[in-house]
């Protein structure tokens, strides 16, 4: 998909999950970081906020400051290592999403328009907001000068945001054990 950027944020400590490494859990047959990084196939560059994994050559590794202290400090350390002047918009996802798809970030991407963003929205209307594609510009724009533990509806609600409405279990991810239904068993742990 050329033209955009890529970050995924693989990091967290899957408390719900009995420490798990929740982006290395498979469906399918494939772990969920996999997925993710596969639905940004074409984006340049793909960043992973995380612990490196393996499998995903040609992606770009980092962390947030320190480890563990939010996906806003995840996003901000990813958009670190994003070309400054780069006019492409950038995905962002979270590595947990068992339905992402090529075809998400390209609907995602069409319905930018002239805004911010544009984020998926779940069948109850509540915004997904790490399966979205965003202006870089307006990304670290509203970044706050500490990231750490700061919430994402808080950072990236004030931007303008085109709400794009979810298909059927597109917006679903691996939040708890009864998230694992459905074709979900766990691969690697840590």
């Amino acid at each position: 998909m050329s033209g955009l950027a890529g970050i995924v944020l693989a990091g967290g400590a899957a408390r719900r999950l009995s420490g798990v490494d929740k982006p290395m859990l498979e469906v399918g047959g494939m772990p969920l970081l996999h997925r993710a990084v596969g639905a940004l196939r074409g984006a340049e560059p793909v960043v992973v906020v995380g612990p490196e994994r393996p499998g995903l050559p040609g992606v770009r590794w980092t962390r947030e400051d320190p480890p563990g202290s939010g996906p806003v400090a995840a996003l901000a350390a990813g958009l670190r290592l994003l070309p400054a002047e780069s006019p492409a918009p950038v995905a962002v996802l979270a590595a947990d999403l068992p339905a992402i798809t090529e075809h998400t970030v390209r609907r995602l991407r069409d319905a930018l328009g002239s805004a911010d963003g544009a984020v998926l929205v779940d069948a109850d209307g509540h915004r997904q907001w790490l399966i979205g594609v965003w202006r870089a510009t307006a990304l670290r724009a509203a970044l706050p000068g500490r990231p750490e533990g700061a919430a994402l509806r808080a950072t990236l609600g004030g931007l303008s945001i085109v709400d794009v409405p979810a298909r059927a279990g597109e917006a679903a991810d691996v939040d708890t054990p009864e998230d694992l239904g459905g074709g979900l068993h766990s691969g690697h742990t840590g």
